[in-house]
């Protein structure tokens, strides 16, 4: 058997595959990252709409630069501001939106998104219910709010990514 047939024409068939493999994944990227960029802007509006109700629209707000913290946006009609911030968890990266009254005031928060363990960090990334703890606490570092038995770190996770949220807000001037 030549050295052909042992060698190289493995290595040019694997490379011809590895070359359409990874054509074939460059064209589905290129047609789905506008679509899953546009969703993630709706869901993202949507949650400000959530957080803010009485907001007419916003407006970004740029050079803010706080750590851990990836947007600002205030309400057009003066009603508040939201800030999206997050914070390491015990599974992975919380990213919180925190929605403040125009007096300074936390509105209300929402996790966005959370990879915390089913059933324990998931209670304070995804309940609600927990979420309220933080309402009508003033916009004044640090921001300390109870956590939850069980989810310590989870909890501080959400605590921090609320704190680098307020620095934000309050850097709006």
């Amino acid at each position: 058997m030549s050295n052909w047939n042992k060698i190289f024409k493995p290595i040019v068939v694997l490379s011809v595959i590895c070359i359409v493999i990874t054509g074939a994944l460059a064209l589905t990227n290129n047609v789905t990252k506008p679509i899953i960029d546009e969703a993630i802007r709706v869901a993202q509006e949507n949650a400000r709409k959530e957080l803010l109700p009485d907001a007419a629209g916003f407006t970004k707000v740029e050079g803010i630069s706080v750590a851990n913290v990836s947007d600002v946006y205030t309400a057009d009609n003066g009603v508040g501001a939201v800030v999206t911030s997050s914070a390491k968890g015990y599974g992975g990266t919380m990213t919180v939106m925190v929605g403040f009254n125009a007096d300074g005031t936390i509105r209300q928060i929402k996790v966005t998104e959370q990879a915390e363990t089913k059933g324990i960090g998931s209670k304070v990334a995804g309940d609600p219910a927990f979420w309220t703890r933080y309402e009508g606490v003033k916009a004044e570092l640090p921001v300390e709010v109870d956590a939850l038995s069980g989810a310590t770190i989870s909890s501080k996770a959400l605590n921090a990514a609320v704190n680098s949220a307020v620095e934000a807000y309050n850097a709006i001037g």
